[in-house]
């Protein structure tokens, strides 16, 4: 591996990113963002020089699986941290959506029973008739919405969220979409085994606490033998910002959120830019 010093961060051995926003140029549309020929091949060449790299991203195996199989990856984390894939190789898309975990504990899901998850959409609802809101659970999404307003490819259920519509498991996330002055009403009441998180303003997730990217970076440097401080982390928006402070050296793109601007350690270029691979490029190969 390079024995590179990068601003005081002395052989860095773990680089992860989040995809939208970050690494993906951006589109229109949610599909329509992509990987470049130019991050691909700068994430190889990272990869070919013994530096490891992992993916973190809110996205569901739907959408993130495609965009992890174009690039050496060796840890994914899917959802925000409520899906963690150790190593990839092992995993398929129908693995990785079966919900069940295999006995070698490369999978781990960080979630919630879905009785509770039907419980606390019912108790919003009672308080914000009208809100839309959903059960995300092994890919596919329960909720009282059409789904594709929002994501054209993903695959959905109605329902009432009585238990019957929703099958026994463990759910990955309730997310809504609150619109005017439920924006501010449904910070007021998440429930206290839940934690809230808001993706690109718009999108709000109610998870495991221990759901996220700064506890799913502490449990991949534990399960690689891997310092934090010998870690960057790249990110753009509010979700980011505690992976980011957790790591040894964060880097946000240019196009990121004020806040996430704010605290990182660094700049690269906007991610229609291709920052990522150009800081990879400067700084790493």
């Amino acid at each position: 591996m390079s024995g590179a010093v990068v601003n005081g961060l002395r052989a860095p051995e773990l680089i992860v990113a989040d995809l939208d926003g970050t690494l993906l140029h951006g589109a229109p549309t949610f599909e329509g963002r992509h990987l470049t020929e130019r991050s691909v091949e700068a994430v190889e060449r990272l990869h070919d020089a013994g530096y490891r790299f992992a993916i973190a991203t809110a996205r569901p195996v739907s959408t993130g699986y495609a965009l992890a199989e174009r690039l050496p990856v060796d840890a994914c984390i899917y959802l925000n941290g409520a899906l963690i894939d150790f190593d990839p190789a092992k995993s398929d898309y129908d693995m990785l959506t079966s919900g069940r975990m295999p006995d070698d504990g490369h999978l781990m899901k960080i979630g919630f029973p879905s009785s509770r998850a039907c419980e606390v959409c019912r108790s919003l609802l009672d308080a914000m008739p009208g809100l839309e809101v959903g059960i995300v659970m092994d890919d596919v999404r329960y909720t009282n919405f059409d789904v594709s307003v929002y994501w054209k490819t993903q695959t959905w259920r109605l329902t009432d969220f009585t238990e019957t519509d929703v099958p026994t498991g463990v759910a990955d996330k309730i997310i809504a979409f609150p619109k005017g002055e439920q924006r501010e009403a449904i910070r007021h009441l998440v429930p206290d085994d839940f934690a809230l998180s808001v993706s690109e303003g718009t999108l709000y997730m109610f998870m495991n606490p221990k759901a996220n990217k700064r506890d799913a970076l502490g449990t991949l440097c534990k399960r690689m033998g891997v310092a934090p401080e010998r870690t960057i982390a790249f990110g753009d928006d509010l979700v980011d910002i505690d992976m980011m402070r957790f790591s040894g050296r964060s880097v946000a793109v240019a196009n990121s959120n004020p806040k996430v601007l704010d605290i990182a350690d660094e700049i690269c270029p906007s991610n229609d830019e291709d920052g990522v691979a150009q800081w990879i490029e400067t700084h790493l190969l």
